[in-house]
This record gives C-alpha cells, sequence and structure tokens, in this order.
C-alpha cells in the first residue's frame, strides 16, 4: 500500500473512529442481550484498532488470518504489546466466528461478558500508540 503521510493518517484515524465505533455498538448490543451480535461487534472494534495500527506502522494485510498472524509477529512476539492482547483477539475471532456461522452455538453473557473490559483495553492501548 503505497499511502500519502496524510492519507495514511486519515485512514489510521478512520479505522479507530471504526474500532471505538464499533465498541459503542458491542454496548448497544449487550444492554439487549443479543450477545451473538455483541460478540461480533466487540471483534470487529479490536479488529479496526488493529488494522489502525498496522497501517500506522505501514504495513499491509488482505485477510483476517493474515491480519493476526502479522499483528502476533509484528507486536506481541516482540514485546510491543502483551500477549493479554493476543488472547483478547483470540477470544473475539473465535466468538464472533462461532456466532456468525455455528446456528449450534449461542454465545451467552458468560462468554461475551468478560470480553467487554479487555477490548476496550485493548482499543485503548492501540489509540495511544497510532496518536503518537
Amino acid at each position: 500500500m503505497n499511502l500519502s503521510e496524510e492519507n495514511r493518517r486519515i485512514i489510521v484515524d478512520r479505522e479507530m473512529e471504526k474500532a471505538f465505533a464499533n465498541y459503542q455498538q458491542a454496548i448497544i448490543m449487550r444492554e439487549h442481550e443479543q450477545w451473538d451480535a455483541a460478540a461480533n461487534r466487540l471483534y470487529y472494534s479490536v479488529f479496526h484498532a488493529i488494522n489502525s495500527l498496522l497501517v500506522h506502522d505501514k504495513h499491509e494485510v488482505r485477510t483476517h488470518h493474515g491480519l493476526g498472524m502479522l499483528f502476533r509477529q509484528t507486536y506481541i512476539k516482540t514485546g510491543i504489546l502483551q500477549e493479554e492482547h493476543s488472547d483478547t483477539f483470540t477470544l473475539l475471532q473465535t466468538m464472533r466466528e462461532k456466532s456468525d456461522y455455528n446456528c449450534s452455538f449461542d454465545a451467552t453473557k458468560g462468554l461475551i461478558e468478560p470480553l467487554f473490559s479487555p477490548s476496550k483495553k485493548m482499543i485503548d492501548t492501540i489509540a495511544k500508540i497510532v496518536k503518537q
């Protein structure tokens, strides 16, 4: 992705806006006890935050799987971000996939509620990095 610094900054900011918007949507889904939808929105909140970080650092990915792999290689294994962020992303990805694609799986409050705090922490941590 050959972007000017101005365009890169616009994309980084827009991805973070989407991260925070998706998190707010997850809160609304939690209030209505729509746990499948909350899982989806939480995953995408973190997905957009990670994408913002990758664009910020001039990385390019084309798939969800690629995003996860590059995130772990570039930020977790190097110690830039803590292992707990990788664990959060993995759990969110699993819950989102099960909720979206497995008709015999029902997300529950007990599964999804504990993911809100670590998701917000991860988004806030990434936001600080990309604002520097």
